[in-house]
């Protein structure tokens, strides 16, 4: 009682006015946590799904081309000819096919015979290869190389080493496989990159087993793929095989070499990233605990140091045998970083400011608040996937900061960094959402969907190298750009492969002049390369299939797969 007896009256009004400032204060920083903690989990959630679905896409571009490639080397139903050296022409015809499908990765196919018999092309690039033969099983492997699919084979080497191809793991595994089959991943000897085989059994006329056909896989740029992923500071992202082995990562090596200089496969448990470590002890004690990976999972757990790490997990399969898990993980604290640094901020500013007038403080907690508020709605709309939804937050401060993050992070998640240009999920929702107006308003207005997809675009990559062929994909974007309406969209679909959606279309008939329009776009010069330098006479276009809603598809998948189709048999129709 005597030390409040000794307080002035200017004290009396001054303490209790800075305690109820120091509440408001604190309160406003403990909202502004809680509010941009929950959009925290929400856009990590988010990211997570999408980082892993991105990894989960490479791996199927990657691996898809492997069956291909055998059917072209071998056709389901062909007959294996008795012996190699009686079909060899045949033989060196299709397999130079099968190599030009997927030169990279898929540069090698090769076919082993229950006789002992060996024959396989190896593709140094688009005109160079290697014939590799194996007549009698006493004889050594022999070599010879050749330009072109015609070209005449210099005169052969031989291997000082008997190569017996009924011994390697490649012919067992498709020996003893109906269909096809994946080896054993396995370290290359003259790379030291990982390599996959995708092998399949051949029968004769009666349908007996005859030998086995090949392709090799290199994982190098599925590697690279994984290694160049835009994460946190601190995240990590690896794809492994069930039994905890490393095929990519983008924090570790996926092989080391040993005492003895040879290369050995790293187990992930054995890796020199902690987080990495973790995370695959998370993942195993969630499938001890009986749960399955069935598809997309996110779960948070604590992780060095008690820290909170958030982790995503996804499997890959195929009907061949192929069995990888996706793991990403990411500590919350990359997430917080920005919310931690607003919300000191933010405490600060509510001090100061109410310091200074109640009504100020006053104005300010509802400002702060209200643009947090609308910073939560809107994330959690794009949780949700509604992409597009707009932020009405325009600040010079840290929640500006944070807002012009969130447009950003917006703009990536719904535009090829490339060209600028939609991308593929933006493309898909645009054409389902004027589909469900249409059905929602009974419009009668039509819309048509062309898939476009460059010619002798490979070409240009092998000539003058991929810089090249990101300036001619950004010409050719630009070139669809200026030639669309406003209401119309043009997206890029994946590689050289691009989408339009042509809106309000009165028939079939004028869909079909715009679409020859867009080829004729197609065929005009391009400024970006030098193209009559090219072996193709100058030649290079695209081929434009077309979809009209409603005749031939009422969804966007069956829409975008029937104009995919027409630009094939269109493609096709110009090779014959």
């Amino acid at each position: 009682m005597k030390l409040f007896s000794c307080l002035s009256l200017r004290q009396w009004l001054t303490l209790p006015y800075i305690a109820l400032v120091l509440g408001v204060a604190v309160l406003i920083g403990a909202l502004s946590y809680r509010t941009g903690s929950q959009t925290v989990d929400t856009i990590a959630n988010h990211l997570l799904l999408e980082t892993v679905a991105r990894i989960g896409q490479a791996v199927d571009r990657h691996v898809v081309g492997s069956a291909a490639v055998l059917e072209a080397a071998f056709p389901n139903g062909m007959a294996a000819p008795d012996s190699i050296d009686a079909d060899l022409p045949a033989l060196r015809t299709r397999f130079w096919i099968a190599t030009s499908l997927h030169i990279d990765p898929n540069n090698y196919v090769y076919y082993g015979t229950q006789r002992g018999q060996f024959f396989g092309l190896w593709r140094f690039n688009l005109e160079d290869a290697e014939l590799r033969v194996k007549f009698q099983v006493d004889q050594p492997r022999q070599r010879s190389r050749f330009s072109g699919i015609n070209g005449t084979p210099t005169a052969p080497t031989f291997e000082q080493k008997m190569y017996e191809p009924r011994e390697r793991p490649w012919y067992k595994s498709g020996e003893n496989n109906l269909s096809h089959t994946w080896t054993s991943i396995y370290i290359d000897f003259s790379s030291a990159e990982l390599v996959a085989t995708r092998a399949r059994r051949v029968l004769d006329s009666h349908g007996r087993f005859q030998g086995v056909v090949a392709t090799d896989l290199s994982l190098k740029r599925l590697n690279d793929f994984v290694r160049k992923l835009s994460l946190s500071d601190h995240a990590v992202a690896f794809i492994i095989e069930p039994d905890g082995k490393l095929i990519a990562s983008s924090r570790s090596p996926n092989t080391a070499i040993q005492a003895d200089g040879s290369n050995a496969r790293i187990s992930v448990a054995d890796s020199d990233n902690a987080l990495q470590r973790v995370a695959y002890t998370q993942m195993q004690r969630f499938v001890a605990a009986g749960n399955k990976i069935e598809g997309a999972i996110t779960q948070r757990f604590t992780g060095p140091n008690d820290e909170m790490v958030e982790l995503a997990l996804d499997r890959v399969r195929d009907a061949a045998g192929l069995d990888w898990v996706i793991v990403v993980a990411v500590p919350r604290s990359d997430f917080m970083q920005g919310v931690t640094a607003n919300v000191q901020r933010t405490i600060l500013i509510g001090v100061l400011g109410a310091l200074a007038a109640v009504a100020l403080g006053l104005s300010i907690l509802g400002w702060v608040v209200r643009d947090i508020k609308r910073l939560t709605l809107a994330a959690q709309e794009v949780g949700e996937g509604r992409l597009e939804v707009p932020l009405e937050v325009f600040r010079n401060d840290e929640i500006g900061t944070l807002a012009n993050t969130f447009r950003h992070m917006q703009h990536r998640l719904r535009t090829d960094m490339l060209t600028g240009l939609g991308n593929r999920d933006v493309m898909i929702r645009s054409i389902t959402s004027r589909i469900e107006k249409a059905r929602r308003t009974g419009d009668s207005m039509s819309f048509a969907v062309l898939f476009v997809d460059l010619n002798n675009f490979k070409l240009i990559n092998d000539r003058f190298g991929h810089d090249a062929g990101d300036r001619v994909l950004m010409e050719i974007g630009n070139r669809l750009l200026k030639a669309s309406r406003n209401c119309d969209r043009v997206a890029r679909y994946a590689g050289d492969e691009f989408l339009l959606m042509i809106n309000d279309i009165p028939s079939r008939r004028v869909a079909e002049q715009i679409r020859l329009h867009v080829e004729e776009l197609l065929r005009e010069p391009l400024q970006s390369v030098d193209l009559p330098s090219l072996a193709v006479d100058g030649q290079f276009s695209g081929s434009v299939g077309m979809a009209f809603y409603p005749d031939d598809g009422d969804n966007a998948d069956e829409l975008i797969k029937r104009s995919d189709h027409d630009m094939f048999e269109r493609k096709r129709a110009l090779r014959v």
